[in-house]
């Protein structure tokens, strides 16, 4: 995909998707550090080359980051700046973590109105969920400590976005999978797609997924992106089977990758 316009307000649509309470700027960053699981949330975004020196801006986020018990983690992508920031950083020995792809998908069109994807396993459904019930879900899937699902569940209450989740619940009443949607303009973000270990393989993550990208379409999204560890294969293909391609990529840079 070659639309820097478009790739920029995509950027610029995750950030706000992301967006913390515990968040401030910094000559040009945006820093944040909330208590949660996704770096997102809790680490600095170089928007601009701001004034001050890098070592300078290093020094004043340290603290800020040490008062919350965080680990400083620096967001670099292609929209980061200054453009040597990257190398600046590694310059100084900053570790480079997560490897992430922003994937998009730049027309709804043709998922909106393809026959539905193989059906759920019998006594499986679908149904709407609200934020808090959505945090703490998807915490217990991964395993997240309390404080971190409550801290989630804070966030998307008080998310500039409007974001809408579902769960996959199956034959017992248990919820199995889950997956949320922000919707901003015409783009739609697809975040926290997960699948409990046990029910993988069965095609539950992308069922779901169709029936979130229909639901955005029909509240106007057009274009969707999502962003996954480039690790994450299973997840990738996926993605791909439903006509998502490799946009950008983006990594963290930390001085602490054990604890990031």
């Amino acid at each position: 995909m070659k639309d820097a316009t478009l790739l920029s307000r995509i950027e610029d649509a995750g950030l706000n998707a992301s967006a913390a309470w515990q968040q401030r700027w910094m000559d040009g960053w945006l820093v944040r550090f909330a208590p949660v699981k996704a770096k997102r949330a809790r680490c600095i975004n170089a928007v601009a080359a701001g004034r001050a020196t890098i070592a300078e801006k290093l020094k004043l986020c340290a603290a800020i980051y040490a008062e919350a018990d965080l680990p400083l983690v620096i967001r670099i992508t292609p929209f980061s700046r200054p453009a040597d920031l990257d190398a600046q950083l590694t310059g100084i020995g900053m570790a480079r973590i997560d490897d992430t792809r922003v994937m998009v998908l730049d027309s709804l069109a043709p998922v909106s109105h393809a026959p539905p994807p193989a059906d759920l396993p019998a006594g499986y459904r679908i149904e709407a969920i609200g934020h808090g019930a959505f945090a703490q879900l998807v915490g217990a899937l991964r395993g997240s400590p309390q404080a971190q699902r409550d801290a989630q569940a804070e966030r998307l209450a008080q998310s500039p976005v409007p974001f809408q989740a579902f769960q996959v619940v199956g034959a017992d009443g248990a919820a199995v999978a889950c997956g949320q949607f922000a919707i901003e303009a015409e783009l739609v973000g697809l975040y926290d797609v997960f699948t409990a270990p046990a029910e993988r393989g069965r095609g539950l993550a992308r069922v779901l997924c169709v029936q979130m990208l229909v639901v955005a379409y029909a509240r106007g999204a057009r274009v969707a992106y999502l962003q996954v560890e480039g690790d994450n294969h299973p997840a990738r293909k996926i993605y791909h089977r439903l006509g998502f391609a490799d946009a950008y990529a983006y990594h963290y840079r930390t001085f602490e990758p054990a604890k990031a």
